[in-house]
């Protein structure tokens, strides 16, 4: 096995087709590990998340050249003041992360892994400290089995909930499984939004040039939100716009648009990646709350994923109540640390 360390943006570009392709094979195949959306990420460090960081992504290849796995990392100082490796993409805005290696390949990367970082011309560190790591990876038990092996030591501590939707094959299918309650509910507000004066329609975005306005639709919505105006700065916007024209440009972006009369009442920001719906970010228009014009749009959305054959509808994280009362059930992200013993 051969292990390198790249730490230019221009190197995620280099190896983007060999990294996109471990990526879709690879025991957590999550959207905020494409290359595309790691260089997004880079180029604002998170919307300013970080003041200093330095790029430290380390691949593992096998005998034959082909890649085998890649930790995309940096080097920070994290919230304890330590010299740590974090996982690109940290903290704040990067619903999941993860190691970029095959189930079967991960054991032996990991292992591979702590040899180089303990090799004496490998820079200094005190602790890998892994964000938003979903609780069913793999990762977790191999990290806490290979950092015992060592004498290192491990933790773990459980973050977000992140609630998703199991998809059935038909939409009665999934309104037969929600709570009746809810059901009636929904069924209420999509024939009300269905009579609505002025009429009530939805979209999806398909066109670049119109996508900057649509972006400053979005934020217009989200800083009606006093939660989402105390995160959404000048800086986070910049970032925002950077990995949804990349997710659009790679083909992975889903921006959906719900229009009453020439108004837009709701926009959602999904992913649309690895057979399932991602949900990313959104805005609603306050003017329009007794319509529910969020929860229509996501049931449109919800619809359009059942047609399409997606597997899951996954609100990512966060335990806002309108996920589960469209059924979401709970998962949650880790936060797991390793230091030398």
């Amino acid at each position: 096995m051969h292990i390198e360390t790249f730490s230019q943006p221009s190197d995620i570009a280099m190896l983007a087709n060999e990294w996109n392709a471990l990526l879709n094979d690879s025991a957590s195949p999550v959207p905020f590990l494409k290359p595309e959306y790691q260089t997004a990420w880079w180029q604002h460090l998170g919307g300013g998340e970080w003041d200093q960081a330095a790029m430290h992504i380390i691949i593992a290849r096998k005998e034959d050249g082909s890649l085998l796995g890649i930790a995309p990392l940096f080097k920070t100082e994290n919230s304890a003041g330590e010299s740590a490796l974090m996982f690109i993409g940290s903290c704040e805005i990067s619903d999941y992360l993860d190691f970029i290696v095959r189930r079967e390949d991960l054991n032996l990367f990991i292992d591979a892994l702590f040899d180089h970082l303990s090799t004496p011309e490998h820079p200094e560190w005190d602790c890998l400290d892994l964000y938003n790591i979903l609780d069913d990876s793999h990762t977790l038990p191999a990290l806490e089995e290979i950092a015992a092996a060592r004498g290192w030591q491990y933790q773990q501590t459980q973050l977000d909930p992140a609630p998703r939707i199991s998809l059935p094959d038909t939409w009665e299918e999934y309104l037969a499984s929600m709570k009746k309650k809810q059901r009636h509910e929904l069924r209420r507000k999509l024939r009300r939004a269905a009579n609505h004066v002025p009429d009530v329609d939805w979209y999806i975005v398909q066109d670049e040039n119109v996508l900057g306005d649509h972006l400053d639709s979005l934020f217009s919505l989200m800083l009606q939100d006093p939660r989402k105006k105390e995160f959404l700065n000048e800086s986070m916007q910049t970032q925002i716009r950077a990995i949804i024209h990349s997710a659009f440009q790679h083909n992975w972006l889903q921006m959906a648009v719900l229009q009453v009369g020439d108004e837009k009442a709701a926009i959602q920001v999904n992913f649309d990646y690895d057979n399932r719906i991602w949900g990313y970010n959104s805005g609603v228009d306050m003017q329009y709350r007794e319509l529910s014009s969020g929860v229509i749009l996501t049931g449109y959305t919800l619809q359009a994923a059942i047609k399409d054959g997606r597997e899951v509808f996954d609100f990512m994280r966060g335990d806002e109540q309108y996920k589960y009362r469209f059924g979401a059930v709970d998962r949650f992200v880790v936060r797991a640390t390793v230091r030398k013993g």
